[in-house]
């Protein structure tokens, strides 16, 4: 992969300007992150060479400054909102996020449920947490919020939220997606801080869109793409232009709601460091770390091109509406691109009607994939009464760089008919060709008395980051490893069988 942004760079310019940011308030600041603290594979495709852990790795060089509340909102709980990366409900983010820090020695605050209702579906939640030790804090829905500045500062508003204890200079705010309600849960902060005399600060901690690059640049695009579900639209920010002269990018939402931020900030913080804009408000040096603008811009055209297609397998899920296909098809139009300006798209649909020509007749549907390695070489699967066409892809590719000859058989058929037979007769399952999961697991347990197989499965890290496309959407078996590969795939919007439950 061409690298594009210097990492190391951008970590030290925004642990730089965060701290300088905390100087300016009276010992605490409260920090809103946007995007997502870890794992942020978003910012990793769109910008070759950043850390995907980046803002965890900031928060621990700031760990002796930095205190951590996480925020969900009880809506997102109750209506077990996904995070398609990773296929995990938002409570189940926020508890793997929780040992994630742990791991980077890093410990939770609290949690902060949002816009909280005495929703049912968010009692278990409440109960794992507290019964693990965890703090857990209560915010209910504010009356008139966000317009009624009046009834949002008072002893009925923010008064009436539970005030979360913290030691540190610095409180690091996240949640695991967006409208978790993290700035409210500043403000509301800020607010209890004045209250007990402390001039409080709120800034937000930002990633896109870039502020610094211009307004049609593929890495704006891309985040509008990757949140055409909300509606974000980048735009000049009108604050910024009067108060600055200077042209500044910023997206609707935080454009919008600023004039009622600004009044909120009126109320609870010193007058003297008002923001006069959105773009002032954030803290964000990635523009800064670009190294190649080239390679940067090449990415983020990619990255439109994946969203597209994703927006098109959500819309065939019943996930989205036909808008948000749209409005992704529009946003890739405007890069002049198209989806087989994917390198992998043309091979896989390639593959699929090679399998359809070898069973003519069949009434089964014929699924093709293909991947392209790090050396670009373009290797295709297709699926068979044996094996689907991620595994086929996946065992062609690792024949290939283990420099395995073409026709070995790296699974026995003796293992793939006993595989089969279990699936058959034993778990009643409707289709008995194997899953990559399958697949791999029966690789592994071959490895000690099949050299071919452990020269093989060493060259599986390789598959990591990796363009990989799909003539179908991939199902559950396929799925899970193929995130854990570090694969990044996209698929035409078609159901690889006929049956509305997928297995």
């Amino acid at each position: 992969m061409k690298i594009g942004f210097d990492s190391e760079k951008y970590l030290k310019e925004q642990s730089e300007a965060i701290l300088a940011r905390a100087g300016r308030f009276d010992g605490k600041l409260y920090l809103e992150f946007g995007g997502k603290l870890i794992c942020d594979y978003h910012a990793a495709r769109v910008l070759p060479g950043f850390d995907p852990d980046a803002k965890i790795k900031l928060l621990q060089r700031l760990r002796d400054k930095v205190d951590i509340i996480i925020c969900i909102h009880a809506g997102a709980i109750e209506e077990k909102k996904m995070r398609a990366d990773f296929g995990l409900s938002y409570e189940a983010d926020t508890m793997r996020t929780i040992d994630d820090l742990r791991e980077w020695g890093l410990e939770v605050r609290a949690v902060v449920v949002t816009r909280y209702c005495n929703q049912p579906g968010v009692r278990f939640f409440l109960n794992r947490l507290t019964r693990q030790g965890i703090r857990v804090y209560l915010h209910r829905p504010i009356e008139g919020y966000p317009t009624d500045v009046d009834a949002i500062v008072s002893e009925n508003g923010y008064g009436a939220n539970e005030y979360v204890e913290t030691s540190r200079p610095i409180v690091a705010v996240i949640g695991p997606g967006p409208n978790s309600g993290k700035m409210g849960t500043c403000l509301s902060q800020v607010y209890h801080e004045q209250l007990r005399g402390v001039k409080a600060g709120y800034a937000k901690f930002e990633t896109f869109p870039v502020w610094n690059l211009p307004l049609n640049h593929p890495v704006n695009v891309a985040y509008e793409a990757a949140t055409a579900d909300l509606g974000d639209v980048n735009m000049v920010d009108p604050f910024h232009l009067s108060a600055r002269g200077e042209t500044a990018v910023n997206y609707n939402r935080d454009v919008e709601i600023f004039p009622v931020v600004r009044r909120i900030c009126e109320r609870i913080m010193d007058p003297e460091l008002l923001y006069v804009s959105p773009t002032d408000m954030g803290v964000n040096r990635v523009g800064f770390a670009i190294t190649d603008n080239a390679v940067v811009r090449e990415a983020a055209t990619q990255e439109v091109i994946r969203r597209y297609f994703r927006s098109c397998c959500d819309y065939a899920s019943g996930i989205a509406e036909k808008s948000v296909l749209k409005r992704c098809k529009l946003l890739m139009d405007s890069l002049g691109v198209n989806v087989t300006c994917r390198s992998v798209v043309e091979p896989a649909r390639l593959a699929a009607k090679e399998a359809e020509a070898h069973h003519k007749g069949n009434d089964n549907i014929f699924c093709g994939a293909a991947l392209e390695l790090p050396d670009g070489k373009i290797i295709t699967g297709k699926n068979s009464p044996l094996l689907h066409a991620a595994t086929s892809c996946v065992i062609n590719a690792i024949k290939y760089l283990a420099g395995l000859p073409d026709d070995l058989h790296l699974l026995s058929p003796l293992v793939i008919d006993s595989v089969g037979r279990l699936k058959k007769d034993i778990f009643r399952s409707r289709r008995i060709s194997l899953t990559l999961n399958e697949a791999l697991i029966a690789l592994s347990v071959s490895e000690p008395s099949n050299p071919a197989a452990q020269l093989a499965m060493d060259k599986l890290p390789l598959l990591s980051g990796c363009q990989m496309h799909f003539t179908h959407i991939v199902p559950e078996g396929d799925l899970a490893p193929l995130r854990k590969l570090g694969t990044i795939f996209t698929c035409d919007p078609v159901y690889p069988s006929k049956n509305l439950f997928m297995e």
